[in-house]
């Protein structure tokens, strides 16, 4: 397959990558995004758009992923298929190839009750792996699934969500979403090395890894008591207890923070079969970036 994207370049190279996440602001002027992303450009290899996550709006994440392509950061456009029809999903790949917008991941969105317009009705016309598949269609076949052709066809570099923590993984599921589309996975937050590797091991085993390529998840911390948070609140979140006694120790627990992360980053970099690493934090452009540009030096 030609290169998709210029992450996809970079993966198919070999490249250890840094990715990073964004979330779209409260605002209809497009400087406020590129400020709050500057930081990231020449840094990450590329920046993934939220889209409307916790189920609150925000500027779109299309339109986000535009403005970002525009001034020169390479975005990853998260579309779930809580808001939108197969019809505007379908629409939404096209529009978003035309603008240099190639990187995808398929996903299926918080619930709208979970959000601050509870009594919001979440469409879910198709799941993330229907998602996923109309898009490799779309691209190989060059068509929509209804048969009508598309030229020229979209060019998508097709990501899928993993959970590493969530206890075994399943082999199978990843394979019927490799089999669908899905060129990379990114994953949920990882803290322990060790889980890691046992996760990857698994894949391995199974003839996963040489298939397609992991993007792992991590962030910093605001604090002791943020990381606690996490655990108690996000799926799949294990932030083990030496992580939190070493924060709630520091006299500086957010530089704590950052000399953790980049100490998993080296650990990380030695696992089979990891590709890169995927920054997550709200609002945390800045410090993501620092962790990145340290991580490049080692």
């Amino acid at each position: 397959m030609e290169y998709q994207s210029t992450l996809h370049k970079k993966l198919s190279e070999g490249k250890f990558v840094f990715t990073a996440e964004t979330t779209p602001p409260d605002s209809a002027d497009k400087n406020v995004l590129i400020n709050k992303t500057l930081s990231l450009k020449n840094v990450a290899d590329a920046v993934n758009v939220t889209d409307s996550p916790g189920a609150k709006v925000h500027m779109s994440a299309l339109t986000a992923s535009i403005i970002l392509a525009q001034s020169g950061i390479e975005p990853i456009l998260q579309l779930t298929v809580r808001d939108r029809n197969r019809l505007a999903l379908q629409g939404d790949l096209v529009g978003a190839s035309a603008l240099q917008v190639n990187n995808i991941l398929c996903l299926s969105g918080d619930n709208p009750q979970g959000g601050d317009q509870p009594e919001t009705k979440a469409v879910n016309d198709i799941n993330s792996l229907t998602l996923i598949a109309n898009a490799n269609m779309m691209r190989n076949e060059k068509q929509f699934p209804s048969g009508r052709k598309i030229d020229p066809a979209p060019k998508l570099f097709i990501g899928g969500a993993e959970v590493p923590t969530a206890g075994t993984p399943n082999p199978m599921k990843i394979l019927e979403k490799i089999s669908s589309g899905v060129n990379f996975f990114q994953t949920q937050y990882v803290f322990e090395t060790k889980t890691l590797e046992d996760y990857m091991k698994i894949l391995e085993e199974n003839g996963i890894l040489e298939k397609t390529y992991f993007i792992i998840g991590l962030g910093p911390f605001a604090s002791a008591k943020s990381a606690k948070w996490m655990n108690d609140n996000l799926f799949g979140v294990d932030v083990p207890d030496h992580i939190i006694n070493r924060l709630e120790q520091a006299s500086d627990p957010k530089k704590e923070s950052k000399k953790i992360c980049i100490e998993l980053i080296e650990q990380f970099k030695e696992v089979k079969g990891v590709n890169g690493v995927h920054l997550m934090g709200h609002n945390k452009e800045e410090v993501i970036s620092e962790i990145i540009n340290e991580s490049k030096k080692n």
